[in-house]
């Protein structure tokens, strides 16, 4: 009967309405008995009904009345046995059914059916059909409209009720309902996303069910749990028999709690008296709460709730309540509600960027916009706030009223300190963890907020023991929360726990050179500078001013990060190298590092990470070193490194980025070595001319980058015994003359403008391979041949000026046609599609980076084929792409001949005895571009007529080149069509 939506639009607030309540109902059946009571019920729940004592009743109803109806919110339609016996009554009903003013129409069926009223049957029937007699057919259809509408309205049937007071107390409980939706509270105006909420809450209410149900409310502090909690009372509540509010339950209970049998008591005292209703109640044991609600429909919100003795006292299991009651729980931690076996928890997520800032100006500026000059200054408070209601409200509060000027002053005051308000609700959780896991907490606000989860456990897995259990209690208790990106999993800790981190970690120790972790830039140059402090980690944002002596002062440090800033460069006092720095280091990571050579490290066996990208580094270090425990190694864009240290010792390298290292002549042949590395990055070493045989030795190898290598004239022939490798990238490989074989396990080659390539002493097997020669137009007829006829293979991109003979049916422009046997063909079949393309202009260039998809119509009946998606009938796909985009830019080499598209086409159970190819090129602008001619070859030669392969079918089709158009124009044939659209994932 009541709507479970848990909002309503404020669009029903724009009325001005005058009363609550309509009613409309045959004075003689009901008015001074069951009416009244329903009238009495009403009063006493304070709902305001139009009583029509003072108006005359006539033939037809007035304007009054009229309006009556329009400005009431509820229209109750009291249907009885001689309703319909009044023209009046069918008047007023046809007046209500028109809904003018969006109001809602409740019914109530007393000792009559509604099937009788909606055919106008039965006793009502009669009455209507008298009534009926002498007026015109159009006032009697409306009437009939308005009863058929009317009796389609799920209402109160009076047979159904033993008790006649029980139904009225319901109906004027739902109307009362009905009336708090309609009259949204002026309380949560100001609110921003509470829309979203609610229709995510509903899911977990369901308020249609009968089920006892507890719903967890669960995310971080200053997230606005509370607020939520507080919103879904003030919409709902009125739904059920009891309902009550315990707010902040973990501020008002015991800390520590010595008598916990009393604490319950006191907690179940509060939840009963707010529950019935009244005052000073108390109650002599734990019992009498259940007891007392355990056939009640109650609506209860406990919130913020941090121990389960508290929910044991309050909502100990379902059975406590009456069928369909709901219990809210609020809390910061989640495993208190999976010990208390509650499985339905809403998450509450951030608000969006557009209502992160919304929220704030409503509290800075009473409106949901910034005001003209403090566009800049609030978004960037949004920013620094993080997203947080609690933050955005405490903050934009604090600003308000305030002038540009003080604005700019407390925004710089804002980049480095927390709200006091503020910094005291977040502390909370924080102080509620063990030592250990502080520790962790810190280690992250400070270092690894936004890291891979299995990076962190890398570097700080020895110190911390069962870290993977930790992080999980600090996600549990909404401190961080996991982020899952592609195949990984991220830390991710909220600006502002970052920013208290941090302040703990400033007041931990007044000498920051005594404190775990310097995160702020004069602290660090403060003890860089003095050379002394026990500090752990150094997170620098900014460039360092250091001596050769800088670290010498520090022997626990063992995470080192500088991240370049232009406005602070790194600056070098000195010209020698760094004397020490500590043999504990774990991670190096230095942006733009400022000297020559590499800072003196006896020992690096603690090492897992070096990343000095963009360095000034020409070598590394001498000799062997112990890396035993070296995973990743990034030295990309280092123009002046001319030389790369033995990489003996380090079997358990993973990473190793050496792009843009222009000044690298040669690889040391230990890199065989590496036989757990996935992928070698080395494009843009432009001045490598070789590449050591050992290469061969990486057996985990997958993916190797060799974009712009400019000088390397060939690879070893040990690339051949790379049993995982997948992607070879050679992109302006602009000497390479030729290729040896490759692994059988290939799956990607990017070739593209390897101008000096002739030959390819090799073969490819693999069915789902791509290859991409574009513009390599020095191959020879030999590898031209390779190329074109091996099969099978996903796609092949080369220079061309006509489709081969190779393609038995060949057809100038998009269009080509295929004869098949009469006999039925097999469950698939294949053909290989040649397409030759060409530039337009004399500087054209075309963005090959294609998503490429062959659909095809049948024009005899047979089987239905889904594509990939399985998103239309009668169609089959095949996907593939040639890749022109490296690293986020989009490199358009120009196409100066025509080239060939080649790729293969499955066709399912096709009955027909012809194939119509339409193919179409759309550019990354979705303009369509010329085709000059078009292949097909039926890869399964015997199922292609014999006579028929001999001839080959020309069809010049018209220039242009709609699919649509020509589909219609040649409805009888089947139907082929290729479109290549922009391939959004990156072709290696």
């Amino acid at each position: 009967m009541a709507s479970s939506a848990l909002w309503i639009p404020s669009s029903s607030s724009s009325q001005n309405w005058e009363y609550d309540v309509f009613p409309s109902f045959h004075g003689k059946d009901v008015r001074k008995a069951f009416l009244s009571h329903v009238l009495k019920e009403f009063g006493r729940k304070a709902i305001n009904f139009f009583v029509d004592n003072e108006i005359k009743r006539g033939e037809f109803i007035g304007p009054e009345l009229k309006r009556a109806i329009k400005e009431s919110k509820i229209a109750l339609v009291l249907l009885s046995k001689n309703y319909a016996s009044s023209s009046w009554c069918l008047d007023e009903l046809a007046e209500i059914m028109k809904k003018e003013s969006g109001q809602t129409v409740m019914t109530i069926f007393y000792e009559v059916d509604p099937t009788d009223v909606k055919r106008q049957t039965g006793d009502f029937g009669k009455a209507f059909k008298e009534t009926c007699q002498g007026k015109t057919e159009e006032k009697v259809q409306t009437w009939k409209e308005a009863l058929k509408g009317v009796a389609t309205i799920a209402g109160y049937h009076s047979r159904n009720w033993v008790d006649e007071a029980a139904m009225i107390e319901n109906i004027a409980a739902e109307i009362s309902n009905k009336l708090n939706h309609l009259t949204p509270s002026r309380d949560f105006d100001h609110l921003i996303g509470m829309e979203a909420h609610m229709k995510r809450m509903e899911q977990y209410l369901r308020l249609d069910l009968d089920e006892v149900r507890m719903i967890g409310i669960w995310g971080p502090p200053g997230i606005g749990k509370t607020t939520i909690a507080r919103f879904l009372f003030n919409q709902v509540s009125s739904r059920f028999q009891d309902s009550a509010l315990i707010e902040d339950i973990k501020g008002s209970y015991p800390k520590p709690c010595f008598d916990e049998y009393n604490a319950k008591l006191q907690l179940q005292n509060k939840m009963l008296s707010k529950m019935i209703n009244q005052k000073d109640i108390m109650i002599p044991h734990l019992g009498v709460a259940q007891e007392r609600l355990r056939n009640r429909n109650v609506f209860l919100v406990l919130d913020d709730v941090d121990r389960l003795a508290q929910l044991e006292a309050l909502a100990k299991n379902v059975q406590c309540f009456g069928p369909r009651s709901r219990i809210i729980i609020t809390t910061e931690d989640r495993r208190l509600l999976n010990a208390h076996g509650i499985n339905h928890i809403y998450k509450v997520g951030f608000p969006s960027d557009d209502e992160a800032l919304q929220m704030f100006c409503m509290y800075a500026f009473d409106q949901k916009s910034p005001k003209d000059g403090f566009y800049e200054l609030a978004h960037e408070i949004t920013y620094l706030v993080g997203e947080l209601p609690l933050g955005l409200k405490v903050i934009g509060s604090h600003f308000r009223g305030l002038s540009k000027e003080q604005w700019s002053m407390e925004v710089s005051r804002l980049r480095n300190n927390l709200d006091g308000e503020i910094e005291s609700i977040l502390k909370f959780s924080y102080d509620a963890l063990c030592d250990e896991d502080k520790d962790l907490f810190l280690h992250i606000a400070c270092f690894f907020n936004g890291e891979k989860i299995e990076r962190v456990e890398e570097l700080i897995g020895q110190r911390f023991k069962d870290l993977s259990q930790r992080l999980y209690v600090l996600e549990e208790k909404s401190l961080i929360s996991f982020e899952k990106i592609v195949d990984y999993e991220y830390i991710e800790m909220h600006n502002l726990m970052a920013q208290l981190g941090k302040g703990i970690v400033r007041k931990e120790f007044r000498e920051p050179g005594q404190r775990q972790f310097l995160v702020d830039y004069k602290d660090i140059c403060e003890v860089v500078s003095t050379n002394t402090g026990s500090v752990v980690g150094i997170n620098s944002n900014f460039g360092l001013n250091i001596t050769e002596k800088a670290f010498e002062g520090m022997p626990n440090l063992q995470f080192l990060r500088v991240i370049y800033n232009p406005d602070h460069p790194n600056i070098i006092s000195s010209s020698g190298p760094l004397t020490f720095i500590s043999p504990k280091l774990r991670l190096i990571d230095w942006w733009y590092f400022p000297m020559t050579s590499f800072p003196f490290i006896n020992n690096l066996e603690f090492l897992i990470e070096l990343r000095m990208r963009s360095s000034k580094l020409e070598k590394l270090w001498d000799g062997i070193k112990l890396l035993r425990n070296l995973k990743r190694m990034d030295l990309s864009d280092s123009e002046h490194l001319k030389e790369l240290p033995n990489f003996s010792m380090a079997t358990c390298l993973e990473e190793l980025d050496l792009m843009g290292c222009s000044s690298l002549v040669e690889l040391p042949t230990s890199i065989g070595n590496l036989t757990n590395l996935p992928t070698l990055v080395l494009n843009g070493c432009s001045r490598l001319v070789e590449l050591p045989s050992s290469i061969g030795n990486l057996t985990n190898l997958s993916t190797l980058y060799l974009r712009e290598c400019s000088s390397l004239v060939e690879l070893p022939s040990s690339v051949g015994n790379l049993t995982n490798f997948k992607n070879l990238s050679l992109e302006g490989c602009s000497r390479l003359v030729s290729l040896p074989q490759l692994p059988d396990s290939l799956m990607f080659l990017n070739a593209e403008n390897c101008e000096s390539l002739k030959k390819l002493d090799c073969s490819f097997c693999n069915p789902g391979i791509r290859l991409n020669f574009l513009n390599c137009f020095k191959l020879n007829q030999e590898a031209r041949d390779l190329l074109i006829q091996t099969s099978p293979v996903k796609l092949v991109v080369l220079p061309g000026k006509e489709v081969p003979a190779y393609f038995t049916y060949r057809g100038y422009g998009n269009s080509v046609t295929v004869k098949l046997n009469q006999k039925p063909l097999p469950t698939s079949t294949k053909f290989k599609a040649c397409i030759l393309f060409g530039n337009e202009g004399k500087n054209d260039a075309i963005s090959i980076y294609w998503d490429t998809t062959c659909v095809y119509t049948k024009k005899n009946k047979g089987c239905i084929l889904l594509d990939n998606k399985g998103e239309h009938e009668e169609r089959g796909s095949v996907s593939c792409c040639i890749r022109d985009k490296l690293d986020g830019f989009l490199y358009d080499f120009p196409i100066i001949t025509e080239h060939l598209y080649i790729f293969e086409v499955k066709v399912e159970e096709v009955t027909s005895t012809e194939l119509v190819f339409d193919f179409e090129i759309l550019d990354f602008f979705r303009k369509t571009r010329k085709i000059k001619e078009c292949g097909i070859i039926d890869i399964l030669e015997h199922h292609v007529d014999g006579d028929e392969k001999m001839a080959m079918k020309m069809e010049t089709s018209r220039s242009d080149t709609n699919i649509e158009t020509q589909v219609r124009q040649r409805s009888y044939k089947k139907i082929f069509q290729g479109k290549f659209a922009y391939f959004k994932k990156r072709w290696l």
